[in-house]
C-alpha cells in the first residue's frame, strides 16, 4: 500500500467500503472483487486499498483473532508482526516487571503494542515508514492517549520518561509489499545500537528463532517462543525484564495454554541409549534452547542419537514440551520393509516424521501401500549410521 491507497482508503466513505466487502479469502475473489468495485465506479486506489486490505484481514485472523476484522495491515508489516496471544504474554512480562511506560520502537503495524496497551501499559509506538506508521495510529486509535504513535527512527526517538523498549528490527528490505529478508548485518536498527541500548535500557528485542547463539549477548535472557509447535521467534531480555539465573527459556504455547522451561545455561545432554517403549520429540523452542537434556532427565529418558533430537525410555511419560509417541515396531527404512508392517497392523492413514535422513516425507508416501483402516505414526530417523522406520502410535 503506498500513501495514495491510504489516503483513499481512511475516509469515512473509504473505511465503510472495506466492511461492506468485509474478508476476502481467495485470489479468485480478489479479482471478481476489484472487478465489481471499479465497475462500481470506484477510484483505482481506492479499489486497490479496500481489496488489499480485505484480503489481509482474512489473513490476520491466524496473528489477531476478531481483532484483524477492525485492522489495517502491509504485507510486509503482517508478515513480520507479533502474534497477539504471543505478544499479550510479552505484556504481561514487563507489567511484572514493575513496567508502566515502554517505547515499541520500529512498531510496524502496531502488533506489539496493541498487547502493551491492552494490558494497561502506556506505549510509545515509532516507526520509520510513514504509511506503516500511519496504519499503527490507524490500530492503535481505540486507546486514545495511552497509545502514541510518532513517523521517527528508533535511533533518534527521545527515551525520556521511558520504562522499557521493545524491539523488532526489520529484517526485511523496505516496503510493503514485495520485500525480501536481509542478514543480521542488514537489520534496522542494527543490532550493535540495539544491545548497547539494552545494556542501559531494560529492553526486549525480537529476533528470528535461528538467529545466531554465539552473537548472543552473554548477559541477556534469551527466549525461544513456539506457538501451536511452530517455533516462531527468540527474545532477548536485558535489565529488570530478565529473569534473575536465566539465560536460556523455551516458552511453549498451544492453545491458550503455555508452559516454559527455563535454565542458566544450556542443559548438559542426556546419555544415548536403546531405543524404548516410548519416543519422545522435543518442541523446536526446547531443541533451539537446547534444553532437550533437562527434558529428557524429567521424563526418565535418553536420546537415541547424540546428534537427533528425539528422546527415548521406558517409563510411560510425557511432558508439555514433547511429542510422546509409543513404539509398536521397529524394521528397516524402506518401502518394502515399511509395506508389510502396514499390511500386518491394517495401516491406511499414516503420519510421517523424520529426523537425520534425507527423505522428502511427500514423495516417500508414494511409495507406501495404504488401504488399511487404522491410523498410526512413522517415524524414520537412525542411530549412528543405523537407519530405522519406528511405527508408533501417539500418546
Amino acid at each position: 500500500m503506498d500513501m495514495s491507497e491510504l489516503t483513499a482508503l481512511l475516509t469515512p466513505d473509504g473505511l465503510r467500503l472495506l466492511d461492506e466487502v468485509g474478508t476476502i479469502e481467495s485470489t479468485a475473489h480478489v479479482a471478481q472483487t476489484v472487478s465489481r468495485l471499479r465497475a462500481a465506479g470506484h477510484s483505482p486506489d481506492l479499489v486497490s486499498a479496500v481489496v488489499g486490505q480485505a484480503h489481509l484481514r482474512a489473513k490476520g485472523a491466524a496473528k489477531f483473532g476478531g481483532f484483524a476484522e477492525r485492522m489495517l495491515f502491509t504485507r510486509a508489516g503482517f508478515e513480520q508482526a507479533t502474534r497477539l496471544g504471543v505478544a499479550a504474554r510479552h505484556a504481561g512480562r514487563m507489567r511484572r516487571a514493575g513496567i508502566t511506560r515502554v517505547a515499541d520502537l520500529g512498531c510496524g503495524i502496531g502488533g506489539d503494542a496493541l498487547a502493551f496497551a491492552g494490558a494497561g501499559l502506556s506505549v510509545l509506538a515509532v516507526d520509520a515508514d510513514e504509511v506503516t506508521a500511519a496504519i499503527a495510529a490507524y490500530n492503535l486509535a481505540p486507546f486514545g492517549d495511552e497509545a502514541t504513535v510518532k513517523h521517527s527512527t528508533a535511533e533518534t526517538t527521545d527515551l525520556t520518561g521511558i520504562d522499557a523498549v521493545w524491539l523488532d528490527p526489520a529484517r526485511r528490505t523496505a516496503g510493503h509489499s514485495e520485500t525480501r529478508r536481509v542478514t543480521a548485518s542488514d537489520y534496522s536498527p542494527s543490532l550493535d545500537w540495539a544491545f548497547e541500548l539494552a545494556s542501559r535500557v531494560p529492553t526486549g528485542i525480537k529476533l528470528g528463532p535461528g538467529h545466531d547463539r554465539e552473537a548472543l549477548p552473554a548477559d541477556a535472557e534469551a527466549q525461544w517462543v513456539s506457538a501451536d509447535g511452530s517455533v516462531v521467534e527468540l527474545v532477548l531480555w536485558s535489565g529488570v525484564l530478565a529473569r534473575e539465573g536465566v539465560r536460556r527459556a523455551a516458552l511453549v504455547i498451544r492453545g491458550d495454554e503455555s508452559h516454559e522451561l527455563t535454565g542458566g545455561a544450556d542443559a548438559e545432554d542426556a546419555d544415548v541409549r536403546e531405543l524404548g517403549a516410548f519416543l519422545h520429540e522435543p518442541d523446536g523452542a526446547v531443541i533451539r534452547a537446547r534444553l532437550i537434556g533437562d527434558v529428557a532427565r524429567s521424563l526418565e529418558a535418553g536420546m537415541l542419537d547424540e546428534k537427533i533430537a528425539y528422546i527415548t525410555g521406558d517409563a510411560a511419560l510425557t511432558s508439555p514440551f514433547v511429542q510422546s509417541f509409543r513404539v509398536r515396531e521397529v524394521t528397516a527404512a524402506n518401502p518394502k520393509a515399511i509395506n508389510a508392517v502396514l499390511r500386518a497392523g491394517d495401516i491406511g492413514t499414516l503420519e510421517i516424521k523424520k529426523r537425520g535422513m534425507d527423505i522428502d516425507p511427500a514423495a516417500f508416501r508414494k511409495k507406501l501401500n495404504l488401504k488399511g483402516t487404522k491410523s498410526a505414526t512413522l517415524i524414520l530417523t537412525r542411530t549412528g549410521d543405523k537407519r530405522m522406520a519406528i511405527l508408533a502410535d501417539r500418546v
